[in-house]
C-alpha cells in the first residue's frame, strides 16, 4: 500500500508539473491551443487567469513531491494523502459544475455547432445578437501569435469554418482564415485575381501603368539604374496623387508634371513656388512641398543618388510623405518585392474576403489583421503563383499585379455598393458565402437568439440585421451605439476553458455554390450585395466645421494685385492668395457690417509700413461681389469676395511669416494659388471688366 500510494503520488505530481509548464508558459501557444482545445483569440485574453491558475497547480505539485520525500513516513503519507485529497475534491468539483463527464475525457471534444454545452445545474444564458460587446469597445490587441494563428502555413492547411449565417454570424476569430491562402482553392483565387487584372488592366489608360522592368532583361548597369530611376519616380508620384483623389482627374495632372519634370532630378532642381502651381488643384499642397523636399534628398543622397531604395522599410523610413502604403507600392510595383500595399480599397475588399465586420478607419486590431493577412496574400503570390508552377523568392511581376488587383477590385466592383456578379474571387470570399447561406435559408429559421459563448470573436463587431442592406452610415452607427452591454458570468467553469467551435469537417468547395449550380437568381444575387454593402462596419461622419472668411483683392491704379502667402503649415500651406480674414466663429454679420469690416482690414494692410503713415492712402470699396462656396475635407469655407481700388502711394506692411507683394493682373495666373482662390480671382476679373 505504502509503494502504491508513493507511484500514484509521483504520477499525480508530474502531471501538474505538465500542466503548470502548459498554462504558465504555453497557455498562448500552439502546443496550448492543442492541449487544452482553446481558440487562439481566448487564449490570449485569458492567458494571464492560466497563469494565475497554473501557479496553485504548482503549488499542488509541490506538496506531492514534498509528500514524498519527507525523512518521517508516518508524516509523508499525510502528506501525500492530503494533497491528493484536494486533487480528488477539485476533479469532483469540475466534474459537477462543468461536465459530468471528465473522467472519460469526453470534455476535451468540441461540440456539434448546433447543440453547444449546457451547463449543469444553471440556466443558459441568452443574449440578443445585437447586445454583445462591440470589438471597438474592447481593448483588442492583434499579436504575432493570433497573425500566426491566422496566416502562417499551419493555418493555410487547417480546415476552415463554414460560412456563419447572418444575422448571428457566430463564429470564432479562426474564421477569418484567407480563403485565398487555402491549400485546396487558395492558388485558384488568387491566379483567377490576377487573370482579371490582366484583362482590365488598361481599359482606363493610366499611363503609369507600365509592364514591369525585369532585371534580367537589362545587361547594362547603368541603363538598368537610369530605367528604374525612371519608373519608381513615375510610380510615385502617381501613388501620391491618387490619394483621395479620382483617376480621371489624376491623369491629367500626371501627364502635365512629368511632361514638366520627366525625371527625379528635374523635380528636385524646380523652384517650390512651380511645384506648388503644378498641385494647384489636387488639395493637401503640403503633399507637393514634401515631394519636393524628398526629391531633393534622394538626388543628394550620396547611396540613392536619384534611385528611391527597393525595399519598403527604407522608403517608409528615409523618404519624406512616404507612408506604409505607398512604400510597400513602390516596392512591389517597381522592384517586384513582395510587400502589402494595403490603401482604403483594399481595406474594403479584403474585410469582405476575410468576412471582418470591423471599423477599417480607427479599429487598430482589425487593420492590423487586414495588413497581416495582405502580407501573406503577396507572399504566396510571389513564390507560389509561378506560370511554371515552381516555387520562386525572386522578385517578379506577380506581386505589382497583385497589389494593383487588388485595388482595382475595390475601386470598380467591390465599391461600397458592390456588384457581386462581377467579382472573380467570389469563391474565396466570405461574405458572399453569408449572402447566399442567407438568401438560401428561410428567414424564419434565422435564429435571433445567441449563447453568449459563442460570441468569441475579437475582430468583428456586432451585427444588427435590422438595418438590412441600409448604406446610411447614421443609421448604422445609432444602431450599434445604442448596443447593450453584455454581462459577464460571475464564475467562469471548465466548460469555458475546455470548449471551442468545431471547424467544418469538409473542405471548402473550389467554387462558390453559384458556380456549380448556375447563376444566382437576380433576387439571390439583390440579397448578396446588400449583405455585401454591411461590410465594413460604416462610421458616423464627424459634422463639417463651417467657416467664414473675407477675400480682398486690393487693385492699384497701375493695375497691381496685392496678394501674399498662406503659413507654411496647416490649411493651404505656402499657397498665394488675395488678402484674407477669417470670421469669428460668433460672428454672423451682414453684408453691411462685412464690408466695414474688410474695409478695415485693407486699411490696415495698405496704410502700414514698420511706421503708422500721418497720410492715409485713399481706399474706394467696389462691395461685395459674391460669394464661393469650397468644401475641404473637414472645412465647408464660404469666402465672401471683395473689390478695393487704391492709389500708387499704397504701402503694405511687412510681415515675415506671411510675405506680401504686388503683382500685375496678367500674372496673376502664374501664381500658385487654391482652386478656391482662383474662383475668387474669375469674379474679380468679371468684375472689373464690367466695370
Amino acid at each position: 500500500m505504502p509503494l502504491f500510494s508513493k507511484l500514484a503520488t509521483g504520477a499525480v505530481g508530474a502531471i501538474h508539473v505538465y500542466i503548470v509548464v502548459l498554462e504558465m508558459f504555453l497557455w498562448d501557444t500552439p502546443r496550448g491551443h492543442k492541449a487544452f482545445k482553446l481558440a487562439p483569440d481566448f487564449a490570449t485574453k485569458t492567458k494571464v487567469l492560466a497563469a494565475n491558475q497554473g501557479l496553485y497547480n504548482g503549488f499542488l505539485a509541490a506538496g506531492l513531491f514534498w509528500g514524498l520525500g519527507h525523512p518521517v513516513e508516518e508524516f509523508a503519507a499525510q502528506i501525500r494523502l492530503f494533497f491528493l485529497g484536494c486533487v480528488g475534491v477539485a476533479g469532483v468539483y469540475g466534474a459537477a459544475t462543468a461536465s459530468r463527464k471528465i473522467f472519460s475525457g469526453s470534455d476535451f471534444e468540441a461540440p456539434d455547432d448546433d447543440s453547444p454545452p449546457e451547463r449543469a445545474g444553471s440556466k443558459r444564458r441568452k443574449v440578443t445578437a445585437t447586445s454583445t460587446a462591440s470589438a471597438s469597445s474592447r481593448s483588442v490587441k492583434f499579436d504575432s501569435a493570433l497573425s500566426k494563428s491566422l496566416f502562417a502555413q499551419e493555418a493555410r492547411e487547417a480546415t476552415k469554418e463554414e460560412a456563419c449565417l447572418p444575422p448571428l454570424r457566430q463564429h470564432s476569430v479562426l474564421y477569418h482564415r484567407p480563403l485565398l491562402l487555402d491549400e485546396r482553392v487558395g492558388s485558384q483565387g488568387r491566379k483567377a485575381l490576377l487573370s482579371w487584372f490582366d484583362s482590365v488592366s488598361q481599359s482606363r489608360s493610366m499611363p503609369w501603368r507600365k509592364a514591369w522592368v525585369d532585371p534580367q532583361t537589362i545587361s547594362d548597369p547603368a541603363e538598368l539604374r537610369k530605367t528604374l530611376e525612371i519608373r519608381a519616380y513615375e510610380v510615385w508620384i502617381s501613388e501620391i496623387m491618387l490619394q483621395q483623389t479620382r483617376v480621371a482627374v489624376v491623369i491629367d495632372y500626371w501627364s502635365r508634371w512629368m511632361a514638366k519634370w520627366p525625371t527625379i532630378h528635374d523635380l528636385a532642381a524646380a523652384k517650390p513656388e512651380d511645384v506648388l502651381s503644378a498641385w494647384s488643384g489636387l488639395g493637401y499642397y503640403s503633399r507637393a512641398t514634401r515631394i519636393h523636399e524628398a526629391a531633393k534628398r534622394v538626388v543628394g543622397d550620396p547611396d540613392m543618388r536619384g534611385l528611391l531604395p527597393s525595399s519598403a522599410r527604407d522608403l517608409d523610413a528615409k523618404i519624406p510623405g512616404v507612408g506604409r502604403y505607398t512604400a510597400g507600392a513602390i516596392s512591389c510595383i517597381v522592384f517586384g518585392r513582395a510587400e502589402p500595399m494595403v490603401d482604403g480599397n483594399v481595406l474594403r475588399v479584403l474585410s469582405r474576403q476575410l468576412g471582418i465586420h470591423g471599423n477599417i478607419k480607427t479599429g487598430k486590431a482589425v487593420i492590423d489583421a487586414i495588413w497581416a493577412a495582405a502580407d501573406a496574400m503577396v507572399k504566396a503570390t510571389s513564390e507560389l503563383d509561378s506560370p511554371n508552377g515552381e516555387t520562386s523568392c525572386e522578385p517578379n511581376d506577380r506581386p505589382g499585379r497583385w497589389g494593383q488587383a487588388l485595388m482595382e477590385l475595390g475601386s470598380t466592383i467591390c465599391t461600397p455598393n458592390p456588384d457581386c456578379s462581377q467579382c472573380p474571387i467570389t469563391s474565396t470570399c466570405r461574405v458572399y458565402k453569408e449572402g447566399e447561406l442567407k438568401a438560401s435559408k428561410p428567414r424564419e429559421t434565422l435564429k435571433t437568439i445567441a449563447d453568449i459563448e459563442d460570441a468569441a470573436c475579437i475582430l468583428c463587431e456586432p451585427f444588427d440585421d435590422s438595418a438590412g442592406g441600409s448604406d446610411d452610415d447614421s443609421t448604422q452607427g445609432k444602431n450599434r451605439t445604442n448596443k447593450a452591454e453584455v454581462r459577464q458570468s460571475k464564475q467562469a467553469t471548465l466548460a469555458a476553458f475546455a470548449f471551442t467551435r468545431k471547424p467544418a469537417k469538409d473542405a471548402p468547395s473550389s467554387s462558390s455554390p453559384s458556380a456549380t449550380s448556375g447563376a444566382p437568381s437576380k433576387a439571390t444575387m439583390n440579397i448578396i450585395t446588400s449583405h455585401a454593402r454591411r461590410f465594413p462596419v460604416k462610421v458616423i461622419k464627424k459634422a463639417v466645421r463651417e467657416e467664414e472668411t473675407l477675400v480682398c483683392a486690393i487693385r492699384r491704379s497701375d493695375g497691381h494685385y496685392l496678394i501674399h502667402r498662406r503659413p507654411l503649415k496647416g490649411l493651404l500651406a505656402g499657397l498665394w492668395e488675395f488678402p484674407s480674414q477669417l470670421l469669428g466663429p460668433s460672428t454672423k454679420p451682414d453684408t453691411g457690417k462685412r464690408e466695414q469690416l474688410a474695409t478695415a482690414y485693407v486699411s490696415s494692410l495698405v496704410n502700414g509700413g514698420k511706421e503708422r503713415r500721418k497720410r492715409k492712402t485713399k481706399i474706394s470699396c467696389g462691395g461685395e461681389l459674391g460669394s464661393v462656396p469650397w468644401l475641404f475635407s473637414h472645412i465647408k469655407l464660404t469666402m465672401h469676395v471683395f473689390l478695393f481700388e487704391v492709389g500708387e502711394d499704397a504701402e503694405v506692411a511687412d510681415d515675415k511669416e506671411q510675405p506680401r507683394r504686388w503683382v500685375a493682373s496678367g500674372q496673376v495666373d502664374a501664381e500658385s494659388m487654391g482652386t478656391g482662390m482662383r474662383k475668387c480671382w474669375e469674379m474679380v476679373q468679371n468684375a472689373v471688366k464690367e466695370s
